[in-house]
């Protein structure tokens, strides 16, 4: 990240300033003492010129099928979350797909963006917030939400969690958002109502 930023010449403040990310938190990227989401490494990656696949492993266009067992693993510097990559880059692609291996206690940083998300939770249990509204998922649970509105995740429960994630995401210059725990954007409406709580 560093290395990119410098090779535009650009300082922390204009970087902060085109990504919407706040100058301390980037900061902190840069010397691998915080853990990004994938929305705030894209909207990063979005002001550096990049894309989200030049912070990872990027698969090759004959690696559009991916076996169980050769699936690309990563994790970004410093996070306790492993990334299983499931999609490919190829030309004219448009959505980014990963298995997220979620650790008991981890918090997302509040982002917000342009594009939609679906999350499917494959084990384990996780709880995400929309404009203050906290839903609680379980095993088998989906939510299909836009990222125009500031959301988060969590895991907080004394067990891993295991979550598939599709998303399409696009980066906008945005004011900046502040780092804080759990919340999450527009839900599909018949999301269980008794698996959440105001």
């Amino acid at each position: 990240m560093r290395r990119q930023r410098q090779r535009l010449s650009m300082t922390l403040q204009q970087l902060g300033a085109a990504s919407g990310v706040s100058v301390g938190y980037i900061s902190q990227l840069e010397r691998g003492n915080a853990t990004p989401t994938l929305g705030t490494l894209s909207q990063i990656a979005a002001a550096l010129n990049v894309d989200l696949d030049y912070f990872i492993r990027k698969p090759q266009v004959a690696d559009s099928l991916t076996r169980a067992g050769s699936r690309p693993r990563f994790a970004t510097a410093g996070s306790s979350i492993e990334y299983e990559q499931i999609g490919a880059d190829f030309p004219g692609h448009e959505l980014t797909s990963f298995v997220m291996n979620v650790p008991a206690g981890y918090e997302s940083e509040l982002v917000k963006h342009l594009g939609e998300e679906i999350i499917y939770i494959l084990e384990g249990e996780i709880s995400q917030m929309v404009g203050g509204r906290e839903y609680i998922m379980s095993t088998g649970d989906s939510l299909h939400y836009l990222g125009e509105k500031p959301h988060s995740w969590s895991n907080r429960t004394q067990e891993p969690a295991r979550i598939l994630w599709v998303g399409r995401m696009h980066y906008q210059k945005s004011d900046q958002i502040p780092h804080m725990a759990p919340d999450i954007t527009e839900a599909l409406p018949n999301l269980d109502p008794q698996k959440t709580s105001a």
